[in-house]
């Protein structure tokens, strides 16, 4: 099977995703972005991961089935990046939660970051 490892590690980070989301936003830490996913976890946690893990589920079988295609490599590899990234925003977000990094300090990352996107656009 092409790609199986690395659809494997988007179907986990999704599903730690997930649950990292559910335990920030029920211990008041963050929210959650994505408005959809909101009103869904606003439903209860079990339908926001059934949700999730039906959209991983999809995707890994789409990736699974048709991974020989340029284009699926080129979204499997976009979309860890994406989700990688997302790990580090937990990271962070628990980091904060915690008390390792203070509000002043969460506000000098996200003027950093905004920076470092107005640089690459």
């Amino acid at each position: 099977m092409p790609l199986f490892r690395e659809t494997f590690l988007l179907f986990s980070l999704n599903l730690l995703d997930a649950i990292l989301t559910i335990v920030w936003v029920r211990n008041g830490v963050a929210t959650e972005g994505n408005q959809i996913m909101a009103r869904l976890l606003d439903n209860g946690d079990f339908t926001f991961l059934a949700a999730k893990i039906a959209m991983g589920t999809i995707t890994a079988l789409v990736i699974l089935r048709w991974g020989d295609m340029k284009l699926a490599r080129y979204g499997l590899t976009l979309a860890l990046a994406v989700y990688i990234s997302l790990m580090g925003i937990h990271v962070v977000t628990g980091l904060s939660a915690f008390g390792i990094i203070s509000r002043s300090g969460m506000h000098d990352l996200a003027t950093l970051a905004d920076g470092l996107l107005a640089i690459m656009l």
